[in-house]
């Protein structure tokens, strides 16, 4: 499988029903791209910082929310970042909300996210196995596609059911891989339990994985 806008290396896995794991999709220079601008959004003023949950915990992870900020004491939505310093979401580059349209289509599905949530994992980076299911009510019960972008280190991602106790499938997700899942998987709890380092002669080893997510409020 390819696309005019992707990788000619890249693969298309049919994980289940609504989730699709588009292998090197993204070209070297996507993801060179994507990724300097990543990196300056995350430390430029009011840039990303380690969430405090509900709870007192601290995530593993480094957040930067674009377009709406997520709340991680109430876990919703909101323009500006109540929980941290009060700042305004700072909006999604358009040529970002272009890729993950493109990964959309690639995949079989129509949609055009007005949210991005950058995440940059360290080498203890993780995220528990979690439902996506803060956006808009229209938003979950229509099933709308979520997009995830994967760029430098490799993580190893879990993909299970709609119910936690259910079974759960580990892949191991690469630099310029796009996972997208809407309609019956829109639901299914997944999660990030391991960090692997690129090797340092690669040349999109970035130090860490950053973890562009997409979704439509």
């Amino acid at each position: 499988m390819t696309t005019s806008n992707s990788s000619p290396t890249a693969t298309r896995v049919d994980v289940a029903p609504g989730a699709v794991w588009l292998q090197h999709y993204l070209t070297d220079e996507q993801q060179r791209a994507i990724a300097e601008r990543a990196i300056a959004l995350l430390d430029g003023p009011n840039g990303g910082y380690v969430p405090t949950v509900r709870g007192g915990g601290k995530m593993h992870v480094r957040m930067l929310c674009l377009g709406r900020h997520w709340n991680p004491l109430t876990y919703r939505y909101e323009s500006t970042r109540a929980d941290y310093d009060g700042a305004p979401a700072p909006p999604i580059p358009p040529e970002w909300v272009a890729v993950a349209r493109d990964a959309a289509a690639a995949a079989g599905f129509d949609a055009t996210p007005d949210v991005c949530l950058i995440n940059w994992y360290g080498g203890d980076g993780r995220m528990g196995l979690h439902q996506d299911k803060d956006e808009s009510r229209e938003s979950i019960e229509a099933g709308a596609t979520i997009v995830s972008l994967s760029i430098g280190d490799t993580a190893r991602f879990l993909f299970g059911g709609t119910r936690r106790r259910d079974p759960i499938e580990t892949l191991w997700l690469e630099s310029g891989d796009a996972f997208v899942f809407g309609g019956a998987a829109r639901l299914r709890y997944h999660g990030v339990t391991r960090i692997v380092a690129s090797p340092l002669s690669s040349p999109l080893s970035i130090g860490g994985r950053l973890n562009l997510t997409f979704r439509v409020y």
